[in-house]
């Protein structure tokens, strides 16, 4: 029994100091109780002064040179303790020790040692003789101050073994683009970051001048030749730009050529000094295809937006939309007294009420499920909340549906328009401002023609105003853009949902192209066209350089990891009923005008005289509800002539 109770005890004993329970109890350890690490750096306090006490005594001197030396043994233990509370030495994580905790550390041996000077100095003056030896003093000094720091590294170094060892688990071998501070946080942030993402195993330096150097003991590469080479020749499959001195440009030439041979592309924001480890590596991403626009920042005229918006009451309608949630989020930011949020969409508005909830916002919301088209619940609303600025987002926009409905077309975007409008006008709303589309010029859709419609109606209630002079009237502005990425109906979450599903990826046609901008951006846009407009402009905004949708598509298969055509299949379907090649923002007659913001210009649209349109317009409206679909179409060509439908059955009525 006993011989048992042995061989068991030893293979217990044998299991715990095995390598792997080790290297678990490691991983599974949180971090040591201040009072520990206190208590360790007090046994290293001792073990400094006994080293000390052997140096002096080894070339014949007293480290204390009073003949009572306990009491003073104790208050060098004691001050050094002192210290350790004052400059909080204690309180970082040891295996996350960094060059801060070694300047606390220093800092509070210096303070002990002046202190003691000091102390010997006084002493002397009073008693004529010294406590303890001043160069013992620097000696002891030096000794805790560098066995403290040293068995911080030495624990960091364990717990980053132990962390960094992953046995059964394959990291992608990664290289960080750039040797700045930036990057080598970056590196640093990953080395700790559990679950490890990244097996990094160089850096790269653009400027080819550290090749001969390492960091973090891994080597610093130049690159002579693309970077795709460079990755090549050391085995990488996946490079994080973390260089701040990298342009857009370059940045994007370092993408493009990383995705041509399907290499992983990842990026950072720029890293703030007070960022801890977790935070920066969180910020690790991989590439977005919104990452890819070559877009710059916007700046927008924050005065002129604050003054339009802050304490007024602001209604927004289609808010639980991408667009009107966004002009939500950002009409937030300057501190409106009111938010009225009207979507007929229940759900989407919820999910937006919990979401602006959660944000504490001093901002009064009022959350409505109402539909547009419903002239006397849009009346009643007006009447009791009184809005001052009006963003009207609420449209159907999808062309193939709309291609099918025309009669719900014009009853939203055109009826539920007008009603906005004319409200707004009545109740002296100081600002409207309709969200329309590129696809309203030169329309080949329902769609685009419904919206176009509606932007000539907005215009004339302008030119209806300016006409009777009316210096108190309303501010029709209209704002227009092309498409937004990650925006309902966008081809970026539907490519995104293809790909996940393993394809195919659907393209109307290999040729066609499209203008894209962000949501954030688009919004940015609407309100800074809000606040500089006059009334009756048009506003279209700088789309930047078209994309082709076909290389969207192949980029979007790059950046998910795999291989267009080879993983995931790319399918041309045809040109759906009613789309273009290509969109425009201006049509063949129009002309823009400058503004001060270089990426807002105004076009100039032949205005219709209020009461012919309004007469037409009423008469679609009422042909609308008969749903008679070629009645309904052969109506908007003849208000809008410039509607040539494309791809569709009602080509038929252009002849």
């Amino acid at each position: 029994m006993s011989t048992n109770r042995k061989i068991n005890s030893l293979g217990m004993l044998a299991s715990f100091l095995s390598r792997k329970d080790w290297a678990l109890t490691i991983r599974n350890l949180r971090y040591l109780p201040r009072w520990i690490v206190v208590g360790i750096d007090l046994m290293v306090l001792i073990v400094s002064f006994f080293f000390t006490k052997l140096i002096t005594d080894g070339v014949g001197l007293y480290y204390i040179i009073n003949e009572n030396k306990t009491p003073f043994i104790f208050l060098l233990l004691g001050v050094n303790v002192i210290s350790f509370w004052i400059f909080r030495t204690y309180a970082g994580i040891i295996r996350h020790s960094s060059y801060t905790d070694a300047i606390k550390l220093l800092f509070s041996q210096v303070s002990v040692l002046v202190f003691f000077v000091v102390l010997n100095s006084v002493f002397q003056f009073f008693y004529g003789s010294k406590i303890y030896l001043n160069t013992a003093l620097f000696i002891n000094m030096v000794l805790s101050f560098c066995s403290l720091f040293l068995y911080r590294v030495v624990v960091k170094q364990v717990f980053e073994h132990f962390f960094s060892e992953r046995n059964d688990i394959k990291l992608p071998r990664t290289i960080i683009y750039g040797t700045d501070a930036n990057a080598l946080a970056v590196a640093n942030a990953l080395k700790l970051e559990m679950p490890t993402r990244f097996k990094i195993v160089g850096f790269v330096d653009k400027n080819s001048q550290n090749s001969s150097k390492r960091m973090m003991d891994l080597p610093i590469l130049t690159q002579k030749k693309k970077l795709p080479t460079l990755m090549r020749s050391i085995g990488a499959e996946g490079v994080i730009i973390a260089d701040k001195s990298l342009s857009k440009e370059e940045r994007l030439v370092i993408v493009e050529q990383c995705l041509e041979f399907n290499f992983k592309v990842y990026i950072v924001p720029l890293i703030s000094d007070w960022e801890n480890q977790k935070e920066i590596s969180q910020k690790v991403k991989s590439l977005q295809i919104e990452d890819l626009l070559d877009r710059k920042p916007i700046v927008l005229d924050g005065k002129a937006i604050s003054k339009q918006l802050k304490d007024k009451t602001i209604l927004i309608t289609g808010a639980a939309g991408s667009i009107g949630s966004e002009i939500v989020r950002q009409v937030m930011l300057f501190k409106p007294k009111k938010i009225i949020a009207v979507d007929q969409a229940e759900t989407p508005l919820h999910n937006l009420c919990l979401e602006l909830g959660a944000l504490q916002s001093s901002v009064d919301i009022t959350t409505i499920v109402a539909d547009i088209r419903n002239k006397d619940a849009m009346r009643i609303l007006f009447s009791d909340f009184k809005p001052e600025v009006v963003y009207h987002a609420a449209a159907y926009k999808h062309v193939p549906l709309m291609e099918e409905n025309p009669s719900q077309a014009i009853l939203t975007n055109v009826e539920g328009t007008k009603n906005i409008a004319d409200l707004a006008s009545l109740f002296k709303v100081k600002n409207f401002v309709m969200v329309s589309t590129d696809k309203a010029v030169n329309p080949s859709n329902v769609m685009g023609a419904s919206k176009r419609i509606a932007e000539k109606y907005v215009q004339s209630l302008q030119l209806k105003s300016n006409a009777d002079k009316n210096s108190k009237s309303t501010k029709f502005i209209t704002t227009r853009f092309g498409n937004v990425l990650g925006s309902n109906g966008s081809v970026v979450p539907l490519f995104t949902k293809q790909i996940a599903a393993g394809g195919p990826i659907t393209i109307t046609h290999p040729d066609i192209i499209r203008y894209f901008m962000t949501i954030p951006e688009a919004c940015q846009l609407v309100l800074e066209a809000g606040a500089m407009g006059k009334g009756g402009e048009i506003y279209i905004f700088d789309m930047g350089k078209p994309v082709k949708i076909i290389d969207l598509a192949r980029k979007m298969i790059k950046l998910a990891g795999f291989i267009p055509d080879q993983d995931i299949k790319i399918k041309i379907v045809g040109l759906r009923p009613g789309e273009k090649l290509y969109e425009e923002l201006l049509n063949d007659t129009a002309k823009t005008i400058a503004t001060h913001h270089h990426k807002i210009m105004i076009a100039e649209e032949i205005q219709e005289e209020f009461e012919v349109l309004h007469h037409e317009i009423e008469e679609l409206i009422s042909v609308a509800n008969f749903h008679k679909k070629d009645v309904i179409v052969s109506k908007m060509k003849k208000i809008v002539p410039e509607f040539k439908s494309m791809n569709s059955t009602y080509e038929v009525l252009d002849k």
